[in-house]
């Protein structure tokens, strides 16, 4: 997905929580998926581990709203409960905090990432397949048929219909660092 999307309101709420740990594993944290999209998942959708350093992220793939302080006060009650201090936390959002948000989470010490900084994240760790007719970086793309990989660059036609080609899909998916 990370190779793939550059509109990440396409994703639904399962695919951005893996978005957003495929960032962590390729910023050098060892992830561990924990949110549930069939019932609560106790304000914890992902567990990072790096250097006897234990974070837990909660994820809200909002996009019509801003995260409040009330959120970021029960995340931080998640915090407490897993006996965790405040700079353990990190609250990523496909939409933008409110500013009384962003104080109380800097306040707790809670990292906080808005749709802007995911981005630069995401452009960070990003690797692409190259254009076959350009050699531009390609991005994915949905339409009603399935999943596709298209350039970008102005001027080129270039692209890649990947529903005939599951196998390559999955292993752009799974491919490590």
């Amino acid at each position: 997905l990370i190779e793939w999307t550059s509109n990440l309101r396409l994703l639904d709420s399962s695919e951005f929580e893996w978005l957003v740990g495929e960032v962590f594993r390729r910023e050098g944290w060892t992830v561990r998926e924990t949110g549930s999209s069939d019932g609560p998942d106790g304000n914890i959708d992902l567990e990072l581990s790096r250097d006897n350093q234990r974070k837990i992220v909660q994820c809200k793939r909002w996009t019509s709203w801003s995260v409040g302080v009330d959120e970021i006060r029960q995340f931080l009650g998640t915090l407490m409960r897993e006996k965790l201090l405040g700079e353990a936390g990190i609250f990523v959002t496909l939409s933008n905090f409110t500013e009384q948000a962003r104080r109380e989470a800097h306040e707790a010490g809670i990292s906080i990432i808005d749709n802007r900084e995911l981005y630069r994240r995401i452009e960070e760790v990003r690797r692409s397949e190259r254009c076959p007719l350009c050699e531009t970086p390609m991005v994915l793309g949905r339409s009603q048929r399935g999943w596709w990989l298209r350039c970008v660059s102005a001027g080129c036609s270039g692209k890649r219909d990947l529903s005939n080609d599951p196998g390559h899909a999955v292993e752009l998916l799974m491919e490590a660092n």
